[in-house]
């Protein structure tokens, strides 16, 4: 799942629930500078359907969309949607890298989901593992074959060339997170259909979980809970959000249930990487995707976990003319991922 070497151009493509979007960088160091991004909301019955005709109809909205945005290039990194991966942070033995490979294989049978001969696994080393000075860290990932062939295929049919593979959280947190020395960030990421979450550690993932709820379950606890048709829900939650001074606090009396879930997850995961990793505690929260922008969101998580919350910034390292920054920064929440793809360098 990992880039071919000697390919200097290409665009990162993110290929979520509700839209599709790409990121093309130019450069070889860091920043790169943005040369182009794009677009294109989608029909989350065509991009969540494995039939081939909804693939088809898929690869035409990208072929568009690569064509409106003028990508000089077929070559592409390709996000994996969360629900699609499996990644976990194992301990191994610490050994030579050609004995490494082979004890990786070895290990990664007990512990992906899927079968090893129906996956495609890939991994990376995290450096001594904090509860065994005898083992080193890795981080494994494994997806379906079956996802990726499809994928692979559904691209190629329409003439790309795709370099690379990688889980959407990999990706946002090479976007969203700061490279900083004993200091665990949070990302919180809410999509449409669910939640990412990943821990960033000595500039590393060390914990990685996807959450099955997001935008739509809380619009639809709006729906639910305030006697108003689809589209008003959605309008009442992206305008009064958490706010519990607004409309007598019914819309934060609607959606708070909801969001309780995921501060439930969010909690377990600091309690869990933090009995990991004790000496290095989790001291911000970056919070993105479509409800970071709803009212009192960040804050409510500020208060509940006493933690730095910022609003993630998918371009903070990437270099752009200064009259374009509130362009960019209004549709940042949307483009972590393709941003992150587009920043890999190995």
């Amino acid at each position: 799942m990992s880039i071919l070497s000697g390919v200097n151009a290409f665009f990162g493509l993110d290929i979520g629930s509700t839209a599709v979007r790409l990121v093309q960088l130019h450069g070889t160091g860091m920043p790169k500078s943005l040369a182009r991004y794009a677009y294109m909301p989608i029909d989350s019955k065509i991009a969540l359907s494995d039939s081939r005709n909804d693939q088809q109809r898929l690869g035409q909205a990208i072929a568009q969309l690569v064509s409106q945005a003028k990508v000089n290039t077929k070559n592409v990194a390709v996000g994996i949607p969360s629900g699609r991966v499996f990644t976990t942070v194992a301990d191994v033995d610490r050994l030579s890298s050609g004995e490494l490979a082979k004890a990786i294989r070895y290990q990664a049978d007990a512990l992906i989901p899927t079968p090893l001969n129906e996956s495609k696994i890939d991994w990376a080393l995290l450096g001594d593992s904090p509860a065994d000075q005898t083992k080193v860290e890795i981080l494994l990932s494994s997806v379906p074959n079956k996802f990726v062939e499809s994928r692979l295929d559904m691209l190629e049919a329409i003439g790309l060339n795709v370099i690379a593979f990688e889980p959407d959280n990999l990706a946002l947190a090479r976007a969203l997170s700061a490279q900083e020395t004993g200091v665990a960030q949070m990302i919180i990421d809410v999509g449409y259909k669910g939640t990412d979450l990943v821990v960033v550690g000595d500039g590393a993932p060390k914990l990685t979980r996807s959450i099955p709820t997001g935008m739509e379950a809380i619009n639809r606890a709006a729906l639910q809970n305030l006697n108003v048709d689809e589209k008003q829900a959605e309008q009442f939650v992206a305008k009064f959000g958490l706010s519990k001074d607004k409309l007598e606090g019914q819309v934060y009396q609607a959606i708070i249930g909801t969001v309780d879930i995921l501060t439930g997850e969010v909690e377990k995961s600091i309690k869990f990487f933090q009995t990991r990793y004790p000496h290095n505690k989790v001291e911000r929260l970056i919070v993105t995707g479509g409800a970071s922008v709803l009212p009192e969101f960040p804050l409510h998580f500020a208060n509940k976990f006493g933690l730095n919350v910022e609003i993630g910034n998918a371009w903070r390292n990437v270099q752009f003319a200064a009259d374009r920054q509130n362009e960019l920064l209004a549709i940042s929440n949307q483009f972590g991922v393709a941003v992150g793809l587009a920043e890999r360098t190995e």
